[in-house]
């Protein structure tokens, strides 16, 4: 800008150059080079105006190196942002906890979401998702700086990469529990991600069918949102596709939907979930066939017409083999999904049974650790509670050694386990002694097996065990009443004798005052084996059940040999000798 001022002194002229610096000063040049000069007449000496002229403004376009230093000013910039925020994404994955708790990051973040350079835009928001992923305090920041509402906009109106990085900002956030998946359903994202599944692109349909599951999985009332949405429909016919990681994450989905309630799974069901699901039981991949069966499973578990509706679509026995499939995983679900159909009905209890579903499960009990045997163990005990003949096809499976091995391990491992392995291992003591005890109810063969195997110790372990749970003691002594009310093995009944507490050593006594009245070669062992003894020493209250019972068992023997086997006899014979007088 030129500004051109009058001088007193005839014949100079003066030239004033007003530039903008950091500190909005003018700076003054004579004659520069860099100027147009535009020249006015000098003031003369005599009768000028001594005011001065009304200065003339020009504006000048920028010389060729300006433009030059302004381009390369905006390269660094973009540079700096670029540096800044791929600088972030790449220490969110080696020390997100860390980088992540400073609180202008997340500020500094924010505006580069709607940064006009698509790199700049797409690596900010992986920065962000993967802080968020890393920790909770992260993403709730996320939520309270209200990164969500410009990722939810941006979801709808950029390219697929960005999409893509701005669903996985969203499945980061939502994957921390129920408050947070509603901040993300709150901030709009469900109708933009369910936008996501009907992208042509495969990698954004999965980047999508991933925070669906995610937001899904906590609640009830989240995954009726996203049912609400209508994504089920489009996650069906996302695990049609023919990419294999997309079919996985959309049956991660359907399985997170239909866990919480008949109604999702049914929803689930209506829109030909069962039918494609089936299909892939052979497929070669193991991570998409985990998702397969763990879907399968969540649809069956929750009523008898779900159950019905998996089985028709003839998954049995094409699911067994998977048993013994390299991944666990599978094996835990297919395990899962075979509780969960055998546990509604004999009916279908019969089903797996005649398929060949019960030397299958115990296998799989047998090869597995502890923990993972878990739903197998339970498909055994559901198997055989409905009837003498469903236990006598887990007895004839070898399914009782099986159990029994599977609670002399975790007994075992419980004695030197910390809290946390204690509180994983206590629900599988629960199951197996539940199984043990459903075996062992129906008769008395079924329970000679259940004690040949020699687990009334573990059971009597368990129910008098202070140290664990109550709801372990609880589950250890109603399996050993269940099993000892119809146990005909004196042996068995003996060793329980010693040390089972009053409320246990009452059926113990019950059983023998039942057994000796009608067997002589019975009676002789209970008296060569010390059982007779034994009973003499309980202290029974007198006028109680047990005291009758004690009283039942004396009734079958001599009055002598009662009385030469109760406490103190010794003493009397002792007595007798002292006083005995040779002669008399």
């Amino acid at each position: 800008l030129l500004i051109e001022t009058p001088h007193c002194s005839k014949g100079s002229t003066v030239f004033v150059v007003a530039t903008r610096t950091a500190n909005d000063q003018a700076c003054v040049g004579k004659n520069s080079s860099s100027l147009l000069v535009a020249n006015r007449p000098s003031c003369t000496s005599s009768g000028s105006d001594s005011r001065l002229a009304r200065p003339r403004l020009c504006r000048h376009k920028p010389t060729m190196p300006a433009k030059r230093q302004l381009l390369q000013a905006m390269e660094v910039y973009q540079k700096a942002r670029m540096q800044f925020v791929q600088t972030v994404a790449d220490m969110a994955l080696r020390e997100p906890a860390g980088f992540g708790s400073e609180p202008e990051v997340m500020t500094l973040l924010r505006p580069l979401l709607l940064d006009p350079v698509p790199s700049v835009q797409q690596t900010a928001a992986l920065a962000i998702g993967r802080l968020a992923a890393a920790s909770r305090d992260i993403a709730s920041t996320v939520v309270t700086s209200d990164v969500l509402p410009q990722v939810v906009y941006s979801l709808g109106e950029q390219n697929r990469f960005y999409k893509k990085a701005a669903a996985f900002v969203l499945r980061s956030v939502a994957k921390h529990g129920a408050d947070l998946s509603q901040a993300v359903v709150d901030a709009g994202a469900l109708e933009a991600l369910v936008t996501c599944l009907e992208e042509f692109d495969p990698g954004v349909k999965e980047a999508g069918a991933w925070a669906l599951g995610y937001i899904a999985r906590p609640t009830q009332e989240l995954a009726q949102a996203v049912v609400d949405a209508g994504a089920v429909p489009l996650l069906i016919l996302a695990v049609q596709e023919p990419e294999l990681s997309l079919k996985r994450v959309a049956a991660s989905a359907i399985s997170d939907i239909a866990k919480h309630s008949p109604e999702l799974a049914q929803s689930v069901v209506d829109a030909g979930a069962i039918a494609y699901l089936s299909q892939l039981i052979d497929t070669q991949d193991s991570k998409l066939k985990r998702q397969v069966f763990s879907a399968l499973s969540q649809i069956a578990k929750h009523s008898v017409e779900l159950a019905e509706m998996v089985v028709e679509a003839e998954v049995f026995p094409a699911v067994f083999p998977s048993l013994k499939d390299s991944d666990e995983y599978v094996r835990k679900n297919v395990a899962c999904l075979v509780r969960d159909v055998s546990k509604h009905t004999p009916e279908l209890a019969s089903l797996i049974v005649n398929s060949g579903g019960v030397a299958a499960i115990v296998d799989y009990v047998t090869d597995s650790d502890e923990i993972s045997a878990m739903p197998g163990v339970m498909a055994l005990g559901y198997i055989a509670c409905f009837n003498e003949r469903l236990a006598m096809a887990v007895i004839v499976s070898q399914g009782v050694p099986a159990l029994a091995e599977v609670l002399q391990a975790v007994v075992s491992s419980l004695r030197t386990a910390d809290p946390a392995t204690r509180e994983k291992k206590e629900p599988v003591v629960s199951a197996t002694a539940w199984s043990l005890g459903q075996i062992g109810r129906h008769s008395s063969e079924h329970a000679k097996h259940v004690a040949e195997a020699n687990v009334f110790p573990l059971l009597l372990a368990i129910a008098t065990n202070d140290s664990t749970s109550e709801d372990v003691r609880t589950k250890g002594s109603r399996a050993l009443k269940n099993v000892l009310e119809k146990c005909v093995s004196l042996p068995a009944l003996e060793a329980l004798l010693a040390d089972a507490p009053p409320s246990i050593l009452q059926h113990v006594v019950n059983q023998f005052a039942k057994i000796l009245p009608h067997d002589a070669k019975a009676r002789r062992l209970f008296v060569t084996s010390g059982g007779l003894k034994k009973v003499q020493e309980i202290n029974a209250e007198p006028g109680s059940q047990l005291a009758e019972w004690i009283e039942a068992i004396n009734g079958c023997f001599p009055a002598e040999i009662v009385q030469y086997y109760s406490p103190g006899y010794s003493d009397t014979l002792l007595q007798r000798v002292d006083e005995y007088q040779p002669g008399n």
